[in-house]
């Protein structure tokens, strides 16, 4: 039996372990959050070092992406060196791929019409393939790294001009603490409306659900929303806000989807090339073997037309 533990300094109360079977392989997929403790997670790496076949690494990022260049988190760093014997990843390699691939599908079959739909990516460094594949389809993105993770209400219209500010901050930012990107811990479980204007200019909304979840409005009535990693609570709730489609970008396993790092980690235990990092190709060939297809759900069904969002 193979086994993926994501260790994530995100909240405790997301945790979620199943059993599943995979390839023919049966897995063993565990979410262990560390509530904004970073040293606990650490510790937990190395005291499941040697004894996983991979690690997920939750609740924080090892990358972002602007273009062509990729920018290190400066507190994932401790992580990533604490799994000196097991592979861990972030998620970075099916945002690369599994992400492009959604969006494709969900134009592509006419799950949602993308054509001229503004899309607010609430970080498109975060989510790069997604954004990059959003724009291909005809969409009109709509950046929200500045709101979303520096707290400063502009939006960039274009992913070029989002890749020539990066350059300038991305640097600098990765170097603060992550707390201040990001919400961690029981900072997960808090939100306000703060930023709701922004949510309601948009057709769909995407990317990181705690992003999303961070500024979330009462009422979205009739907005698509797609997203990463959602609980059953989570859905509870959106479906309450009016939000018409909810596409999750990786499979349901018992209520939950996981986050791609967990995703990520199936893959790298099924490959079984240890610590070597795979290539685009062989994560898209893993992906088309295992059968993965976006989760999608019609939450308010009188928001729904012939059956699609």
């Amino acid at each position: 039996m193979k086994r993926v533990l994501s260790v994530s300094i995100g909240s405790s109360t997301r945790d979620h372990r199943v059993e599943t079977c995979i390839m023919g392989q049966e897995f063993v997929l565990e979410r262990r959050g560390t509530d904004g403790d970073i040293k606990k997670a650490i510790q937990l790496i190395k005291e499941n070092d040697g004894r996983v076949d991979a690690f997920g690494m939750g609740g924080i990022d090892l990358y972002i992406c602007g273009g062509n260049r990729r920018y290190t988190i400066k507190d994932a760093l401790p992580l990533k060196e604490a799994a000196v014997t097991t592979p861990i990843v972030d998620g970075t390699g099916l945002k690369n791929t599994l992400e492009r691939n959604v969006i494709r599908y969900i134009s592509e079959n006419k799950v949602v019409n993308l054509e001229d739909k503004k899309v607010l990516v609430v970080s498109a460094m975060d989510r790069f393939g997604m954004a990059e594949a959003f724009q291909e389809a005809g969409a009109k993105v709509v950046c929200g790294d500045l709101i979303f993770a520096l707290g400063i209400p502009k939006q960039l219209n274009s992913l070029r001009a989002l890749y020539r500010i990066a350059r300038v901050v991305a640097p600098i930012a990765c170097r603060l603490p992550f707390e201040m990107l990001y919400p961690t811990g029981k900072s997960q479980e808090v939100s306000s409306d703060r930023f709701e204007a922004f949510y309601q200019n948009a057709d769909i909304i995407a990317g990181d659900y705690l992003y999303i979840k961070r500024y979330l409005p009462r009422l979205l009535t009739g907005k698509v929303i797609i997203t990463n990693t959602v609980t059953s609570a989570d859905i509870e709730h959106l479906s309450g806000t009016g939000i018409k489609t909810l596409i999750t970008t990786t499979p349901e396993y018992n209520g939950r989807s996981f986050g791609t790092n967990v995703m990520e980690a199936i893959i790298v235990a099924l490959a079984g090339k240890g610590k070597m990092e795979l290539t685009p190709e062989e994560y898209n060939h893993y992906l088309k073997r295992m059968g993965i297809k976006p989760r999608i759900e019609y939450l308010n069904a009188k928001a729904v037309t012939g059956g699609k969002a």
